[in-house]
């Protein structure tokens, strides 16, 4: 029997995302940016829990991506939106990163990311607060 994992977050990108993009859509220069805001609302979803961050995503959502708090090296916060939504770029020891786009409750899902990774490699992430 596996351990539990306690959730923390679970969902879609942050609606907003997609209202404006669509908005742009209209202006034909920004139909790429409508395009992916709906890919990313119909199949990116994401998971963090108190053992990992989950990424579901890619074509029909089939691509899934899960990395664990103590590969964890470096956290970033950028509003979007008027600050209703943000993207968090999480670094990693090896140097890859992991983006989570249009996130809802991003500062906190950003505290809540930054204390776990903390608390298991044992020293202060190297966050960068925007």
């Amino acid at each position: 029997m596996g351990i539990k994992e306690e959730i923390f977050y679970e969902g879609a990108p942050h609606r907003g995302d997609l209202i404006i993009n669509i908005l742009l859509g209209f202006t034909v220069i920004c139909l790429p940016l409508s395009v992916g805001a709906i890919v990313r609302a119909l199949w990116l979803r994401y998971r963090i829990t108190d053992r990992r961050i989950s990424v579901t995503g890619g074509w029909k959502g089939r691509d899934r991506t899960d990395i664990i708090y103590s590969e964890v090296a470096q956290v970033k916060k950028v509003p979007r939106g008027l600050g209703m939504w943000g993207d968090i770029v999480v670094t990693l020891r090896d140097g890859s990163r992991l983006e989570l786009r249009a996130m809802p409750r991003f500062r906190e899902i950003y505290d809540y990311i930054a204390e776990k990774a903390a608390a298991k490699t044992g020293k202060p992430i190297d966050s960068v607060k925007a």
